[in-house]
């Protein structure tokens, strides 16, 4: 189910678990926010707003647009002037679309406040001493085996510019480079199995890697 907010003289479309930038509302990371001026809930509109009906949101934090600049000439008067501007803005996520006065639930008014966790005692006993460091010793280890190997082994060398393939930019590049993909003879040479592999974990479909395959086999041999 969708709704149709009004706030800040604006009207956006949103949905549950939607996270969206508005004009500066007051309020912490962490807090409830609830927006009474709905437009539209699913097929029923308002008139102007529909009765009864509320949308929830999370304020994730407080944040400001990116600058704008304002430049202003007059002819022959030898009068120039620039200015900068950022709005404020609070980035929210739409917690719950409410309807015949319903008031939030419970998971959503828990999100106002995160629960606080006791503060860990440390122990004064001789015998705990050598199980807390075996704990923070087995810490970085756990770390590691965490961590997500790369899908191939980048080769050793310079890395080629994989920009120059239509369709990869800087942000595809990296995320490339991240998985061990570096140059143009990897791509020219990555069979219908590693094709399958990129696929299922990058966010690249088959045929987009397959083009990539393509044009890195014309730039493997430059």
């Amino acid at each position: 189910m969708f709704a149709v907010i009004k706030t800040g003289g604006k009207q956006y479309r949103v949905v549950p678990e939607d996270q969206f930038t508005i004009e500066r509302l007051p309020g912490e990371a962490g807090d409830l926010v609830t927006f009474k001026e709905v437009l539209m809930v699913g097929s029923t509109v308002g008139a102007p707003f529909v009765a009864g009906a509320s949308v929830t949101a999370e304020i994730i934090g407080q944040t400001r647009g990116k600058k704008v600049i304002s430049f202003k000439k007059r002819r022959r008067q030898n009068s120039k002037r620039s200015r900068g501007h950022r709005q404020d803005l609070t980035l929210i996520r739409v917690a719950e679309i409410l309807t015949d006065g319903k008031a939030p639930s419970k998971t959503s008014a828990a999100r106002t406040k995160p629960a606080k966790t006791a503060k860990p005692v440390e122990a004064t006993d001789e015998a705990a001493k050598p199980a807390k460091v075996a704990e923070k010793a087995a810490e970085p280890k756990q770390a590691a085996a965490s961590a997500p190997a790369s899908l191939f082994t980048a080769p050793k060398g310079d890395a080629d510019k994989l920009t120059t393939i239509k369709g990869i930019g800087p942000v595809a590049e990296k995320q490339l480079n991240e998985q061990g993909i570096t140059t143009f003879a990897q791509i020219a040479k990555l069979s219908d199995k590693d094709v399958a592999r990129i696929d299922e974990h990058m966010p690249f479909s088959a045929a987009q890697i397959e083009d990539w395959r393509e044009q890195a086999k014309e730039l493997a041999t430059k």
